[in-house]
């Protein structure tokens, strides 16, 4: 160790060899380099058109270049190979592979969201529940995934109109499980209004996590996610107060929807999740697929304004953390897991190869199988490129089916062109599903991607703030924790 020290302090002109490292401009006087696996330091591009030259005379830029992979000293091994290992570490999470499994019970609802991705049925049609029987052989292919930690996660529709169900998976999978022995969660994914004392009793009973909608202040809440009664927010505050009475505050979070009503008010979406406890906001861009893509679903706004948007919420969290207030943006904090640990957190939408079959699973309430949620709300405009079968189907016809096995081919990051060469690889992700349905093709064109300009535009921003200001590069160590 000591030589090694004395090595990066002393490295003479010349007296370097360059490992794999990609950069972005992030302002006229500012370069980020980033390794394979995201490590990264900030030069000025004369320093930049220095190291690559070989002419660099800095021995604590060339320090700071060595301990983060990006140089090594001709000769040695030690520096290539701990990049090895850690880019290995990064992908073991391929070998469980799916870990979610999201049942849709039911496609009744009794809401109609502005911008709902999925076709919500009356709450009076019952043939649109599934059954015990889809259920149970969901259940079975679930447990055939290697996958040591399992979540079910109940979705709609309204899962909680078809409560009978969830109960009974809930059990069934418990049952089933003492023969495999895994880390079982379950998650409901509801907009609160069906709850009532039973379920939370049950919920309590079988330590079930919540998780809701809320798209901000009662005015915005209420105009995008309508009901009869019109007190579709008033449904979900008095429904996320009675989780956190009950189960507790950290068995509850909330998502958000970002609709062209929600331009300009970040601080008051914000407020709204300050005020009601939850300490975690995650600042969610419409999706394009089913009904949000219609004239009246919000979703008239490009990536400019939607950044615009997201660097406002971002620094209303920062301002009410310097307040004392601890707080979250939940994207952000993935996103600082893979810029400052070593981890992966599975994130779908940011892994390579893409999340898609191998990160979730979805089994519609008629049996068939989908490779993402996404990819059910595609088949719901009558596109099923991601149907990967039916629950009467084995596990290995669907895992190695072709409808998943190219897409996640095509899709790989570090291959793709564009990405490949990436300052921001090691951080992104591949959506094939999102460049299929506005591209039409699974890798997509990265230069017109809006899935890559919002995302490039979160990390130049992430990355410029934790340059700049120390107690947000504090606070995104916080968050990677």
């Amino acid at each position: 160790m000591i030589k090694l020290e004395r090595a990066a302090t002393a490295l003479p002109r010349n007296g370097w060899q360059l490992l794999p490292l990609r950069f972005h401009r992030l302002d006229e006087d500012s370069v980020v380099l980033t390794n394979l696996v995201g490590e990264h330091v900030f030069v000025t591009p004369d320093e930049l058109s220095a190291v690559v030259s070989g002419t660099c005379t800095s021995q604590e830029l060339l320090a700071r270049l060595r301990a983060a992979h990006l140089i090594q000293v001709p000769g040695e091994t030690l520096p290539a190979e701990l990049l090895a290992i850690k880019l290995r570490t990064r992908m073991r999470r391929l070998s469980d592979s799916t870990g979610l499994h999201i049942f849709v019970v039911t496609l009744r609802c009794e809401h109609t969201c502005r911008y709902c991705q999925v076709s919500r049925q009356s709450t009076a049609k019952n043939e649109f529940d599934m059954t015990e029987e889809t259920a149970r052989r969901g259940l079975e292919l679930a447990f055939r995934s290697p996958s040591p930690h399992l979540k079910i996660e109940f979705q709609g529709g309204e899962p909680l109109l078809n409560f009978p169900l969830i109960r009974w998976i809930t059990t069934e999978a418990k049952r089933m499980n003492q023969g495999y022995g895994k880390d079982l969660a379950f998650v409901i994914a509801t907009n609160l209004a069906p709850l009532d004392e039973e379920i939370l009793e049950f919920c309590a009973n079988e330590h079930i996590y919540i998780s809701t909608s809320l798209d901000g202040p009662q005015d915005l809440h209420n105009g995008n996610r309508r009901r009869p009664g019109r007190d579709s927010w008033e449904q979900a505050v008095a429904g996320i107060k009675r989780v956190q009475a009950r189960l507790g505050p950290d068995r509850v979070s909330a998502l958000m929807t970002t609709t062209e009503a929600s331009l300009g008010r970040a601080a008051d979406v914000i407020d709204t999740y300050a005020e009601l406890g939850l300490r975690g906001v995650f600042l969610r861009p419409i999706s394009p697929y089913g009904f949000a893509l219609r004239g009246r679903g919000g979703a008239k706004y490009g990536v400019d304004r939607w950044l615009e948007f997201y660097a406002a919420g971002l620094e209303r969290i920062v301002e009410l953390n310097r307040q004392g207030l601890p707080m979250l943006e939940i994207y952000a904090s993935i996103i600082a897991k893979k810029m400052l640990t070593n981890a992966d957190p599975g994130y779908v939408d940011l892994t390579s190869p893409a999340g898609i079959g191998i990160g979730a699973l979805v089994y519609n309430y008629d049996g068939d199988v989908y490779a993402s949620d996404e990819g059910r709300m595609l088949a719901e405009m009558g596109d099923h490129t991601f149907r990967l079968g039916n629950v009467s189907d084995s596990y290995a016809d669907i895992m190695l089916s072709d409808g998943l096995l190219g897409p996640l081919t095509e899709s790989i990051t570090l291959s793709a062109p564009m990405c490949v060469t990436c300052a921001f690889e090691p951080y992104c992700g591949a959506d094939p599903v999102f460049h299929h349905a506005t591209m039409g093709d699974f890798t997509g064109h990265k230069a017109l991607s809006a899935f890559c300009r919002r995302n490039m535009g979160v990390f130049t921003l992430l990355l410029r703030k934790m340059r700049d200001e120390p107690y947000f590069l504090a606070l995104m160590r916080q968050w990677a924790q």
